[in-house]
């Protein structure tokens, strides 16, 4: 008979996953999913007779030696690879090797530093045995705290405790005491504890994680666990999985379990788990019970055994044993305190930005004068290069300026003379061309270069119209926005501007004419910062979570209000013109969100923002006209966008009307960004109330709240993040506008 709970949405029958890991319910979700971590738990009521046969048969299930011989066969026949067929094992890795890659990016920069080392020689003495121990426990407290502070917050306590303990049910010590008791031969190892407020007892439905540390771990001379270091780590996962289920609270999700196993030298991740509701409670024999259990409706996950501890004693970071030790760690927390405010991909995404500056830097060491860091083979070393127009497949068909990797591009600059720049990298998109520049002045900071139409080829296409916008008249917007003293970190700033200087002879006849060159006179823009498109970093890394969608939201917000302050509106919200940033200065937060793309700017009535059927604000789709809440309405797109919402494609003005009409009416928008966060539903209903009226949007009060809410900031003040260089827009607190109730923070 089985203790017969119910799952919702679980498939009860096992078999053979997808993936093809070892037989398991559907209830068990892979750590090969994006998150590491099951989804589908699910709190359940248990009657008070499941209840009490589930504890009976926890505290039944004592003997690790019975239990090891009701299922060392079936590790033997399962783990490790077939001497005579060769074959792989039947038990597979509980990490992919790109999700070990991801994490090592994202954790570039973190400072990892175990103090007590491991002591080398076998955990043979009581002296060494205590050393090792304590090494164990530096160890661990690094990778929690060190995930804690990167992932979750920076600054509060911890919400972790290490203990040892003794046996399955035993109480948990700290070490110093199991010492002084000398209790120290019989411990097993550590568990990672999720505190429980100001209540000390600790109880086994808390471990977060389990640590074995055994004098040994490897089977005979192979690299590979031994079949009892395996059994001892299910016992323990299964004692840990009932613990959870018999538990009033559950905080802490009881479909899975990682326990990590240990010697000084060693180590290795395994992970259980599965529906327990399928456990036969009654059958007289726990141990073969809980044997048949995970041969048939469990999933036992088994990484690699790899080195943990130099020669010295020192935990090799980075290397794969620890990366798998921290992802394990990663996952079991996220289980306990539930998703990080900054994902593993966000973190791992700025690994580009660090590599294009440490190949800057590398290039500056190479050339002492630092004027030209990359040099093309066969040009000579700080020379301009002039390229043959008939062998150049770029320049061939000469409709718009290309350049490659390397090139170095002389700009004119009316206000500051002749600038050289040298290309990075490209990013040809949409109706223009954007490159990655440095400045081989200043060498180290990577700028965003805009290549321009040229002024003979404004007519003939609406792609070189388009390049007008975003060269030409960006530029006269960015200019507008400097002289009259608007400047924000939320905003871009012009590095230079002016037209290039085409290698060889120039016959222009004037400093503001063009000769009859293919390139004179195509106009450059060079601004700062350089970052990805959200469109991008959607499409690459899934929806946003709650907390950088209201970072997106109080970003963007304070770029529009600064510009508002100049009778600028952006007109051309949407996910390829707002870039994430990842500020390398050392500032409070390193990520921002940056409209760019302000050539479609409205400055004036007579001016036509520009028209996407997704994102443009319904007044704008209807007139061909911005009112005052149009860019917070195209804000409010995004929001959806970005958050996961479905958009679904327009063909038309009207089509793209009626779906706005509809989301609005029926409230999706509203209910989907509510799902997201209670704050950006009330930032929609706001601008809702607002669509299509004379009335302006009070960006003070919503920059605040948000910054409340991403600051994490009681204090008005406290949450200000705004850098105004020649102005200071003072917050403050006025009343609830309407369509914000409920919204506030």
């Amino acid at each position: 008979m089985k203790f017969g709970f119910v799952r919702n949405d679980l498939d009860s029958s096992p078999g053979q996953s997808l993936d093809g890991s070892f037989r398991k319910s559907n209830s068990v979700i892979s750590t090969h999913s994006v998150s590491g971590v099951s989804s589908s738990s699910k709190y359940f009521q248990t009657s008070r007779r499941v209840y009490k046969g589930l504890k009976d048969f926890g505290r039944e299930f004592i003997d690790q030696e019975l239990f090891n011989q009701s299922l060392d066969d079936w590790i033997l026949e399962n783990y490790g690879v077939d001497q005579v067929t060769g074959e792989q094992p039947f038990l597979k890795p509980p990490f992919l090797t790109d999700e070990l890659r991801k994490l090592d990016l994202a954790l570039e920069g973190v400072f990892f530093q175990q103090l007590f080392r491991m002591p080398c020689s076998p955990l043979a003495s009581k002296s060494v045995k205590e050393d090792g121990y304590h090494a164990l426990e530096d160890f661990l407290h690094v990778i929690v705290n060190g995930l804690w502070r990167t992932f979750w917050r920076k600054s509060g306590p911890l919400p972790f405790s290490l203990c040892c303990f003794h046996h399955p049910g035993s109480k948990f010590y700290a070490i110093e005491k199991a010492i002084s008791r000398g209790r120290l031969e019989e411990l097993r190892g550590l568990a990672l504890i999720s505190k429980n407020g100001n209540n000390l007892k600790v109880h086994w439905n808390q471990v977060v994680e389990l640590v074995l540390f055994r004098q040994n771990i490897l089977s005979g001379n192979e690299l590979k666990l031994s079949v009892s270091t395996i059994c001892e780590a299910l016992f323990y996962g299964v004692h840990i999985l009932i613990s959870r289920c018999l538990s009033k609270s559950r905080t802490i999700s009881d479909d899975s379990v990682f326990i990590m196993v240990f010697d000084s030298k060693f180590g290795a991740v395994i992970k259980l788990g599965g529906d327990l509701s399928k456990l036969e409670l009654n059958t007289g024999d726990p141990y073969q019970s809980v044997a048949h259990w995970i041969k048939c409706h469990a999933e036992v996950l088994l990484s690699s055994v790899e080195t943990i501890w130099n020669r010295l004693g020192n935990a090799n970071w980075g290397d794969l044993g620890t990366l798998q030790v921290l992802l394990a760690a990663f996952y079991s927390i996220v289980q306990c305190n539930g998703p990080p405010r900054k994902s593993i991909s966000s973190l791992a995404s700025a690994h580009s930005l660090r590599l294009q500056k440490r190949r800057i830097e590398c290039r500056l060491a190479e050339n002492e004068n630092a004027k030209i860091p990359y040099q093309q083979d066969g040009y000579q070393h700080g020379e301009i290069v002039e390229l043959d127009h008939s062998d150049n497949p770029l320049v061939k068909n000469t409709s718009h300026l290309k350049l490659r990797q390397g090139e170095i591009l002389l700009l004119e600059d009316q206000q500051q003379g002749q600038k050289s720049f040298q290309i990075q990298e490209s990013f040809i998109g949409g109706n223009y061309f954007l490159y990655g520049a440095i400045s081989l002045d200043y060498p180290t900071q990577l700028l965003t270069l805009y290549v321009g139409a040229h002024p003979s080829r404004l007519e003939p296409s609406w792609e070189d119209m388009s390049l007008w916008y975003q060269v030409q008249r960006q530029t006269k917007v960015l200019n507008i926005l400097k002289h009259q003293g608007v400047s924000s970190k939320y905003l871009p700033e012009v590095i230079a501007s002016g037209r290039i200087l085409h290698p060889g002879p120039c016959k222009k006849q004037t400093p503001s004419g063009r000769c009859d060159h293919p390139w004179c006179g195509t106009p450059i823009l060079v601004t700062l910062p350089v970052g990805e498109p959200l469109s991008y970093i959607v499409a690459r890394d899934g929806p946003f979570s709650s907390d950088d969608a209201l970072r997106c939201c109080r970003d963007c917000l304070v770029a529009l209000r600064s510009a508002a302050t100049a009778s600028v509106q952006h007109g051309d919200i949407s996910p390829e013109n707002i870039i994430r940033v990842f500020n390398m200065q050392g500032t409070r937060h390193k990520v921002l969100y940056i409209p760019v793309s302000w050539g479609r700017a409205v400055l004036e009535d007579r001016d036509s923002p520009a028209i996407n059927l997704q994102f443009s604000s319904s007044h704008a789709l209807q007139h061909g006209k911005l009112c005052p809440a149009s860019d917070a309405e195209s804000l409010v797109y995004l929001l959806f966008f970005v958050t996961g919402g479905r958009m679904h494609p327009q063909d038309s003005i009207e089509s793209a009307l009626q779906w706005r009409e509809k989301s609005w009416a029926t409230r999706s928008i509203q209910q989907h960004l509510g799902e997201v966060s209670p704050l950006l539903k009330a930032f929609s209903d706001y601008v809702d109330s607002l669509c299509g009226t004379p009335y302006p949007v009070d960006y003070d009060i919503w920059v605040k709240r948000l910054n409340r809410a991403v600051d994490g900031s009681g204090s008005a003040d406290r949450g200000k993040m705004i850098e105004e260089v020649a102005m200071t827009l003072r917050l403050e607190n006025v009343a609830e506008s309407s369509g914000t109730s409920g919204g506030g923070t």
